[in-house]
């Protein structure tokens, strides 16, 4: 029948009320809560779980992970039905970087920078599946009489699932009703007449009913008795026959490493242990008695009495040996459906589609039947909404490690469709792009690890531009090595030198209304002046009690004209801080002034002068490598508060701050700018900081007492290639499985580990040589040198 969006079809007869699109989605309402009603007593709801790395892993984990999937498995209640449906959708990857184009910077200066990088993009984007979205979800169905009843037992169900997931290292993800709507609009509805869902708020969702939301223009299940047309794709769902004796636990990941766009679904029913013992006992005992026909056949015939039919024998063992299984082993009973649904543009299409799904079933001496004139009924069941075919002749009965092979797992992958998503390098095991946004981390603090030469610059830098091209964000870098100059001047940034020569100043007196918490301003700047003057006076010990008192004194009357006016103009120096200081009649005061004189009137005097950096520029870098001793602690103090000001001043504009840290572990070397950095992984999050520590120096970092605080408040960490004694540590810390560590054991330049959110992925990153960015990217002299002279001479 062919089924259209309006209700009613007009003859030259008579009205004929026909079947709607509506009306063929055979459920009856959504909830808030994501829960599905099926009809009057029956109740689904879906989750969405996380891939786990199986199929690669090392012969001992995959038994620990196939154990585990057992044990999952054989905690489903044969009063549920569950359903395992995987949704691969394709996404136009081209659109997605055009978009990402218009949004980045207008300036010509960048044309060029863009489109290469970009093209790379593309070129890496190609090399894997990331035109299509792989998405699992367990969907799972109860008979309940009222919606209350249901709810809280789909939710206790629920937690039993994730329980029974974390176990195996994956996540899941609840889906509420607007992403369960969402989910089925996507599958539905192809690009013409898809609409956004998530963007409809409460009061027009009340407008709408889900189905007319929702329904695809129309469905045509008439016009061929094995396929179907749906708007404008066409499409059809096939049964997979298990026919093989014994199956690969490729077979399911096999169909979805399949670059189409398809739905492949299981539906898994458990049969309660004393029934299924009991229905193998009579299997068995049905097949004991044709044997003993077939053995007196053959004697009235005068044939040898052990010559029996091959089928039977096969059929006799398997039985015995379920049978003892289910008696013996941890091993329960399970009716397994298995359907594939693929969805083409055109009919050709789907045809060599059909082809290669029945090519890839034959690999596992299997076959995939079409669903001959069930079309219908085959599709919804293999939608996300918990509904069987309950068709006998398609259920297979299996054991719990029979049902297993069917591992719904592959590899880990990070991906997300997001226009600020940044690019991190291709997943070393499936070849997919690694792209996300990492400022929407809980905590997307983060570090570069890794030995001289790994490439953690080069990576860092590669964040960098990824992150310039694609936001409005602000960048800043800490330079200590004065290595950073050719990419900051390739992107027009700004670098201030700071050494006693320079030119370029910052106020360490600089504040804004929104310093510190945004409550009290001066107090926060108070507590800071008095680390400033601990590492002036520089007393081991601090500064005194009075020393202290006196210092908060004169803080707050120098700052008392900027509260006044709010102006910049009225910021203090700290020349007002050393002459504020000299009008106390005190031992205590005049030391602290004394102490000051230097870096006022003296020859250190470089902070005593108004900031002169360009609040305008989006990427700035501070070469620190000219900092003498005398200078060196005050000199990261007061580069530390200014990004500070910067970060609280672009969280008023709803801006994030980035800031990269080269040679990290010097900064947790000395005390007054360890205190600091540790402050700003614990409280820049909330303020739209982004930190970001980058070190060779594993050891000397993880030596620090404070880098149990950094780690524990970073959510991101890119691991290169490692020493033995840093790779053992870093195992200990970020809980890295030996295999895992054996990709940052030797490991080439551009290859390691991301360590992000509980996720662990093996990456390669290999950044072409032949553009504009690499010159200024790379850190070896020697290929500066000849790309320079290359570049010269075209």
């Amino acid at each position: 029948m062919i089924q259209f969006a309006k209700r009613l079809y007009e003859t030259k007869r008579k009205k004929v009320e026909i079947v709607s699109t509506q009306d063929t989605l055979n459920f009856k309402k959504i909830y808030p809560s994501g829960i599905m009603q099926l009809d009057g007593e029956h109740y689904s709801k879906m989750v969405r779980f996380s891939d786990i790395s199986y199929q690669l892993s090392k012969d001992e984990e995959k038994k620990r992970i196939f154990s585990l999937y057992c044990s999952l498995l054989n905690s489903f209640d044969s009063s549920v039905g569950f359903q395992f449906c995987f949704i691969n959708s394709k996404v136009e990857s081209k659109e997605e970087t055009t978009e990402a184009k218009e949004k980045s910077f207008k300036e010509n200066h960048f044309e060029m920078l863009r489109e290469e990088y970009f093209n790379f993009l593309e070129a890496q984007r190609a090399k894997g599946s990331n035109g299509i979205i792989r998405n699992k979800y367990l969907i799972f169905t109860i008979r309940e009489k009222t919606y209350k009843g249901a709810l809280r037992r789909l939710e206790n169900i629920e937690q039993n699932i994730r329980d029974s997931f974390r176990t195996l290292g994956a996540a899941i993800e609840s889906i509420d009703g607007v992403d369960r709507v969402s989910i089925l609009n996507f599958v539905l509805n192809d690009a013409t007449h898809y609409i956004d869902i998530e963007s409809l708020n409460a009061q027009e969702m009340k407008k709408y009913d889900i189905k007319d939301l929702i329904a695809p223009s129309s469905i045509d299940f008439s016009k061929d008795k094995n396929s179907f047309e749906m708007g404008e794709r066409f499409g059809t769902t096939m049964y997979f026959s298990i026919t093989a004796t014994e199956l690969s636990d490729r077979v399911l990941v096999d169909f979805l490493d399949l670059e189409k766009e398809m739905i492949v679904s299981l539906h898994i029913r458990a049969v309660d242990q004393q029934k299924a013992i009991k229905m193998v006992k009579a299997k068995s005992s049905d097949l004991d008695s044709i044997k003993i026909e077939e053995q007196q056949k053959s004697i009235q015939r005068g044939y040898d009495m052990d010559i029996l039919p091959t089928d039977l024998n096969m059929n006799i063992d398997e039985a015995k040996r379920i049978l003892q299984d289910l008696q013996r082993d941890n091993e329960r009973y399970f009716y397994l459906t298995f359907t594939v649904t693929i969805l083409e543009e055109n009919r050709k299409s789907l045809e060599n589609s059909i082809f290669t799904l029945k090519m890839l079933a034959q690999k596992h001496n299997c076959e995939l039947i079409p669903m001959t004139y069930q079309q219908e009924k085959a599709f919804l069941s293999a939608l996300p909404f918990g509904n069987n075919i309950n068709e006998a002749e398609l259920e297979r009965g299996l054991t719990t490690s029979a049902t297993a092979v069917f591992v719904p797992f592959t590899t880990k992958e990070l991906y997300q469709e997001d226009k600020e998503a940044t690019y991190y390098g291709l997943n070393s095991l499936s070849n997919n792009m690694i792209q996300f946004n990492r400022k929407k981390l809980k905590n997307p603090n983060g570090l570069f690890l890794g030995t001289p030469g790994s490439g953690k610059s080069f990576s860092a830098k590669r964040e960098m531009i990824d992150t310039f091209l694609k936001t409005t964000d602000d960048i800043l870098i800490c330079d200590p090595e004065g290595e950073y100059y050719p990419f900051v001047e390739l992107l027009q940034g700004e670098i201030i030198n700071i050494s006693l020569n320079s030119k370029e100043y910052i106020n360490p007196l600089d504040i804004t209304m929104e310093y510190g918490e945004g409550e009290n301003p001066i107090s926060y700047k108070s507590d800071f002046v008095i680390t400033l003057m601990n590492v002036i006076v520089g007393i081991r010990s601090g500064l005194t009690a009075k020393q202290r008192t006196m210092t908060d004194k004169a803080v707050r009357v120098i700052y008392r004209k900027f509260m006044e006016s709010g102006s910049s103009e009225d910021i203090p120096l700290l020349e007002d801080l050393y002459n504020e200081l000299r009008n106390y009649e005190d031992k205590e005061a005049a030391d602290l002034a004394d102490a000051l004189e230097l870096y006022v009137h003296g020859s250190l005097n470089i902070f005593n002068h108004k900031t002169s950096i360009n609040p305008k520029n989006r990427l700035v870098c501070f070469n620190i490598q000219q900092l003498g001793s005398n200078l060196k602690d005050l000199g990261m103090l007061v580069l530390q508060d200014y990004v500070w000001n910067k970060v609280t001043a672009n969280r008023m504009k709803s801006k994030k701050t980035w800031y990269y840290m080269d040679k990290f572990h010097k900064l947790l070397a000395e005390e007054q700018t360890s205190n600091y950095s540790v402050e700003f992984w614990k409280r820049f999050r909330k303020w739209g900081g982004i930190p970001t520590g980058i070190t060779q120096n594993v050891k000397d970092l993880l030596s620090s007492p404070k880098i149990e605080t950094i780690l524990e408040n970073s959510e991101f960490v890119y691991l290169l290639n490692q020493a033995s004694d840093d790779r053992r540590i870093l195992q200990q810390k970020l809980d890295i499985s030996d295999y895992q560590a054996t990709h940052i054991t030797n490991s080439s330049e551009g290859e390691g580990l991301l360590v992000c959110s509980g996720i662990i992925l093996p990456f390669r990153d290999r950044f072409p040589k032949n553009n504009h960015l690499y010159p200024a990217m790379t850190t070896k002299p020697e290929e500066i040198k000849k790309l320079r002279r290359h570049q010269e001479k075209h």
